[in-house]
């Protein structure tokens, strides 16, 4: 039985360049550092996903050390898509953005200039404040 929500990955040409960005630009922190999976295992396990040879990078970032996490993933062997050349959208069917609460929307604004923006690959960032700390993001405009 599904309990929760664990990660949501983000598809990064470089995984090395997309930690250093998440933790330098954002301030979430590596809480499991970039390391590479190949071999039988990952070649079962993804192989109807990624063509062969799958080879993965990847490294976890977040703000806790719980199932609430960014994976940032690399497939260096396959010849993946890239957002560049279309831009950032929230118009395209599949995930459309990742949503980050922050404590102080007046003042991560103002450091940030926005209440959205986007990474170096065009995964869109909206930040949202929660005026009411015990209840979730999505129950805040509830009576």
């Amino acid at each position: 039985m599904l309990t929760g929500l664990a990660h949501f990955a983000i598809c990064v040409p470089d995984v090395e360049a997309a930690t250093r960005w998440y933790t330098d630009v954002l301030g979430l922190h590596v809480l499991s550092p970039p390391y590479r999976m190949e071999g039988d295992q990952i070649e079962r396990d993804m192989g109807e996903l990624v063509p062969s040879p799958v080879v993965v990078t990847a490294a976890i970032v977040g703000f806790a050390p719980d199932d609430r996490v960014l994976e940032l993933i690399e497939y260096p062997a396959a010849d993946i898509a890239s957002n560049a050349d279309v831009g950032p959208s929230v118009t395209r069917v599949g995930i459309t953005h990742v949503g980050m609460v922050c404590d102080d929307i007046g003042a991560t604004r103002a450091e940030l200039k926005t209440t959205w923006c986007h990474d170096p690959w065009g995964t869109v960032i909206i930040l949202l404040e929660k005026s009411r700390p015990s209840r979730p993001y999505w129950g805040q405009l509830l009576p």
